[in-house]
């Protein structure tokens, strides 16, 4: 028998602020406080802005990062980084920063998270093309149905160097979600994402925006949440099509 999942918090972090409110959402700033200045000079804004969500979050949740299970999902992880040690290769005379090579993982924001509070529960990296928020959704409720407790989502890019692969990465997006297993009719639960075809039309622009910030296709289900809207939520929006039922 599968158990149902509850959202206990949820929280978006998006330097532009007034592109959220198109969607009637607001992000929390940036906080810079949360990482040593030591290790805030060798962090990038993804990590900023997933950590920010991520702390956010666990503190509308009540719950302790440091005992946390926590999957963190991204299309480009450190592409910023990853693109600069890139285009240093060809050059025989460059010199590669060990720092920016121990930056360069697409592990490294669920690495600081870890670090900063001290927290050796499990965590997992899942990069899924565009399906990012979906697979993360669907592996966050996976494994909660192995155990009674709390875990972290959070999904997040930054900006891409455009080069690469416009349109996608114009704008750097992070949210963060605390889900659980424990029973609780006071929260709202959603069902095991699958695939199928959605009884109504996905929204113009936030496909658009998605096509430009893949972390915001969480955008439906943080729009329901906020507006107390139970129904059927859309989890992508490239075929095959992946959705979630949200029960309030």
């Amino acid at each position: 028998m599968t158990k149902s999942i509850f959202i206990k918090s949820a929280v978006v972090c998006c330097p532009d602020s007034e592109l959220l409110k198109t969607f009637g959402l607001e992000s929390v700033e940036v906080d810079k406080n949360l990482i040593p200045a030591a290790m805030r000079r060798r962090t990038s804004l993804t990590t900023r802005m997933a950590i920010t969500a991520a702390s956010q979050a666990c503190i509308e949740a009540q719950v302790d990062p440091g005992i946390l299970p926590s999957v963190f999902a991204s299309l480009g992880g450190e592409i910023q980084v990853t693109d600069a040690l890139c285009r240093l290769l060809p050059d025989p005379d460059a010199l590669l920063s060990p720092t920016q090579f121990h930056n360069s993982v697409h592990n490294t924001t669920a690495g600081y998270w870890g670090i900063l509070n001290h927290c050796q529960a499990p965590t997992t990296a899942i990069a899924a093309v565009d399906d990012g928020f979906a697979m993360g959704l669907l592996e966050a409720w996976s494994q909660l149905q192995q155990w009674q407790g709390d875990l972290l989502l959070v999904c997040y890019d930054e900006e891409w160097p455009q080069y690469l692969a416009a349109p996608i990465g114009k704008i750097p997006f992070a949210c963060a979600l605390v889900l659980s297993s424990n029973d609780n009719v006071k929260m709202p639960r959603c069902s095991v994402p699958q695939t199928g075809t959605p009884e109504q039309s996905l929204d113009a622009a936030w496909c658009e925006l998605v096509k430009t910030a893949p972390a915001a296709a969480a955008i439906p289900l943080l729009q329901a949440l906020k507006n107390q809207r139970s129904g059927l939520i859309p989890l992508n929006i490239y075929p095959a099509l992946w959705h979630t039922h949200l029960q309030l």
